[in-house]
């Protein structure tokens, strides 16, 4: 019997909740802590009692600083847990930010459902609250990239760039001598602003963790889909909504904005970036272009010394409540930059409450619809959502670009993962179930690797 075991407590037959605890007799440490996202019934894992306590959790180790990985991070402090949360410098950054703006969405959401009286909570209640994430962050230890990090007395930790966001990293982790590789969310290798990701340091491994988002897809070639579609509802005098992640989608939308503006390509007119994180996240990545941070790719890094790449020329900065309810009154057209990327809370709510219903305007979606999520029920073509209790009718254009993406697909990952030898172990998750299954099928087809996707808190022996 093996001293080491790996317990799967999230993101296994779903897309989110990243959670990995790896277990030898000494440590007990856990490999991100994401919220659950997408239909009632999988957010509703977040309010469950977490399977293991966390007081004995000794460390964490964090790959990145989106939601899904990190955002679990406050109810385990809450709880109890008081060792080092182990993460790159932009990932406790943009974590920071992250959590704190989570925390202020359920918060303000839980007074929102208590005016408006839709919540079944009487009161409503938030996951948790501002505080309880600042107890997090105090938590954070950074560690640099492609250097080894002992995490406990048993566990050694090396962050390297995955090219996924900024800060983001795939692990290459030794515990009790058992060595894993935990892919966290792989980038693409054609990233505008980041490096491709790492090579693989050199096997064996006795256990990969890979992640399976666009497992069963290979994504569009791009296309002028998107200066098309921004062109056409400029045209008939509509505006755009674009729900996107905060975090480096938004850095995206607005690179490709400036390169399309820059080219004449699509008309200069007034594009707005309505989230407070996303403006805060945007402006860490100014700094990491300015400094010639390692992740950064050297050519963006020179092209834009002293420029800014995010700027067409028109880019307005809506940082307050009150800047955001001005956009109702914006009757030219316009692009409206908005969090959240899946449109289930935060501001691009409101905007997509005002802008459904016209049928010149157009909702542009550019990054992964959660299954449950509202962004998926646009993309599957729905006549009426649910906003804040109220039905909206869908007037709108509906429009889907995937040439976005910040996530490897089937082919890139299979060609990322091929460069080690044949692991012992083989584990695919954080994918929807026909996603990871055909990955799963496609890595034993392709490399000969004999892959499972594993169950909701399962446990295996990693031998």
């Amino acid at each position: 019997m093996s001293d080491v075991t790996l317990q799967f407590l999230g993101a296994t037959q779903t897309v989110t909740g990243s959670r990995f605890l790896i277990s030898t007799t000494n440590s007990k440490v856990l490999v991100d802590a994401g919220l659950f996202q997408g239909p009632s019934e999988i957010r509703q894992l977040n309010w469950e009692p977490f399977p293991v306590d966390p007081k004995t959790i000794d460390a964490i180790i964090l790959t990145h600083a989106h939601l899904d990985h990190c955002g679990y991070l406050p109810l385990l402090v809450k709880q109890g847990f008081t060792g080092k949360i182990y993460c790159t410098k932009y990932t406790r950054d943009l974590a920071e930010v992250v959590l704190l703006d989570s925390a202020h969405i359920q918060e303000e959401d839980a007074k929102y459902a208590d005016r408006k009286g839709y919540s079944s909570h009487k009161p409503a209640l938030p996951l948790y609250t501002i505080a309880d994430a600042q107890a997090a962050v105090k938590l954070f230890e950074v560690t640099d990239f492609r250097n080894s990090t002992n995490v406990t007395s048993d566990v050694v930790a090396t962050f390297n760039p995955s090219g996924h966001i900024l800060g983001s990293s795939f692990v290459d982790i030794t515990a009790a001598g058992k060595r894993f590789l935990f892919t966290g969310d792989m980038g693409r290798p054609q990233h505008p602003a980041l490096v491709s990701p790492d090579a693989i340091p050199a096997g064996p491994f006795d256990a990969v963790i890979t992640e399976s988002t666009y497992g069963d897809r290979v994504h569009e070639t791009p296309t002028s889909d998107f200066a098309d579609i921004i062109n056409a509802t400029i045209k008939r005098g509509g505006s755009i909504l674009i729900p996107a992640f905060a975090v480096d989608r938004t850095e995206v939308i607005l690179m490709k904005l400036r390169e399309l503006s820059d080219a004449g390509t699509i008309p200069r007119v007034p594009i707005y970036v309505d989230s407070p994180m996303a403006l805060t996240s945007l402006q860490y990545y100014r700094d990491a272009i300015t400094e010639h941070a390692v992740e950064i790719r050297e050519d963006v890094a020179n092209e834009w010394q002293g420029r800014d790449p995010f700027d067409a020329g028109e880019l307005h900065e809506m940082r307050t409540v009150e800047q955001s309810k001005s956009l109702n009154d914006v009757h030219n057209p316009c692009i409206v930059v908005s969090a959240s990327g899946m449109a289930t809370g935060g501001r691009v709510v409101h905007h997509l409450a005002h802008m459904l219903p016209t049928e010149k305007n157009t909702i542009l979606l550019v990054g992964y619809q959660g299954f449950g999520t509202r962004g998926r029920q646009l993309a599957d073509g729905a006549t009426v959502v649910t906003i804040h209790g109220e039905p909206v009718p869908v007037r709108a254009e509906i429009e889907k670009v995937e040439a976005f993406s910040v996530h490897a697909d089937g082919d890139e990952l299979i060609e990322w993962l091929k460069q080690t030898q044949k692991p012992h172990q083989v584990f695919v998750v954080h994918g929807e179930p026909k996603s990871a299954d055909t990955f799963a099928k496609r890595l034993h087809d392709d490399l000969q690797w004999n892959a499972v996707v594993p169950k909701p808190n399962e446990v295996i022996e990693i031998g």
